[in-house]
């Protein structure tokens, strides 16, 4: 009987429930699309700036001045460390979203000119600086100790170009290599010559060390300060710190676009919630009389009222179940436009969406809640 009463009550009053179920579909679609949004933000911002380069940097705690400062007489040491003990222990550390190359600076001459020589992984480096942009080929190996990468004002001051040769030499000691490919860095990169680590170790005539580790690690500015942390703790005797200017403005960032997205869905929430109190208040004006019916014919209140939350149940969890599809959608719209890329669905919202909807949908139905006060008598006068 109870089933039958709902349905009545459903199809009796498909015009005032289809603006509250439409009411409710809107805000499902926004909230959910939003929580989506907000689920996957912290990993698609952390992709926006792994695009800055590198946001940790390892190196040695005494001040570090590049080998051959002068061009006339290289004979300053480098502050150096030892590749293997610093590499094996963010090897322990690292997860998936830790990128990681070492870095050796000298001051080479290539043609009677000096020139700035980074020894590196070349396969690592591209990957900590994603906007380089590329004439020519990279070089994939970091075992290649034939080919380099030279930034475009290297190129342009020597007159290279993908499949030139290009010869350097460092106290006494010289390299001949051939240029894979022109990097485009918009940077001081564009000054550099970039060869594999092996290859300036060779001219520095120290192997198995590195001045310093330049890191790009992934995720929100608190899972940054535990890799850190973590890094500091295994390297006691090494400089461990974040790039402030790229770590805070990703965390500031992040937590006020989700200021935002929160802001947003408790307004969004008021509003629906609003225009569902608006529509049961017309409607419980109209029901005034089928209460007045039920209670002579012996209908207690709880039931009654009861049988309305019902009604208004099932209405917030269809609007919140077929908002949630529309959402799906609106996020992903969001994300391609704001992002560039496709937000990953997190079917766990739609649960909370629904339940929110139903919340809503409750808090809306106040109104028919007050016709439990309704007089049989009097509606039966017909007053």
């Amino acid at each position: 009987m109870f089933a039958r009463l709902l349905w009545s009550l459903l199809r009796g009053s498909r015009g005032r429930l289809a603006v509250a179920l439409v009411a409710l579909i809107s805000g499902a679609t926004v909230i959910s699309g939003l929580l989506n949004l907000n689920l996957d933000i912290g990993r698609k911002l952390a992709q926006e700036f792994r695009m800055l380069g590198a946001n940790v940097v390892i190196s040695s705690p005494r001040p570090s001045q590049s080998i051959g400062s002068s061009a006339d007489a290289p004979t300053a040491a480098p502050a150096v460390m030892d590749a293997a003990t610093v590499l094996d222990e963010i090897g322990l550390v690292r997860s998936g979203d830790i990128v990681a190359a070492p870095y050796l600076y000298i001051v080479a001459h290539s043609a009677g000119a000096p020139v700035v020589v980074a020894g590196t992984w070349l396969d690592e480096a591209s990957k900590l600086a994603p906007a380089w942009k590329f004439a020519g080929n990279r070089v994939a190996s970091r075992s290649d100790m034939t080919q380099c990468l030279v930034g475009r004002n290297v190129a342009r001051q020597f007159r290279l170009a993908p499949g030139s040769d290009l010869a350097l030499s460092y106290l006494g000691r010289s390299v001949h290599l051939r240029v894979a490919g022109i990097v485009d860095a918009g940077d001081t990169d564009d000054n550099q010559v970039f060869v594999n680590l092996p290859v300036a170790q060779a001219l520095a005539a120290l192997p198995g060390k590195i001045e310093l580790v330049q890191l790009s690690v992934g995720g929100t500015s608190a899972t940054i300060a535990q890799s850190v942390a973590q890094l500091a703790a295994a390297l006691p005797g090494y400089d461990v710190r974040p790039i402030r200017q790229v770590t805070e403005a990703e965390g500031q960032l992040l937590n006020r676009t989700r200021l935002l997205i929160v802001s947003m869905v408790v307004l969004i929430l008021v509003l629906t919630a609003l225009c569902v109190l608006a529509t049961m208040a017309a409607l419980s004006m109209e029901r005034r009389e089928d209460v007045g019916l039920m209670k002579a014919l012996g209908g207690s209140i709880s039931r009654i009222v009861g049988l309305f939350l019902a009604e208004m149940g099932v209405l917030g969890a269809a609007g919140g179940l077929i908002g949630c599809i529309a959402g799906m959608a609106l996020s992903r719209w969001m994300g391609e436009r704001v992002f560039g890329a496709s937000i990953t669905l997190r079917w766990e919202i739609v649960p909370l969406t629904i339940a929110l909807m139903v919340l809503v949908a409750l808090a809306g139905a106040l109104p028919l809640r007050l016709l439990g006060k309704v007089k049989p008598a009097v509606i039966l006068r017909g007053e």
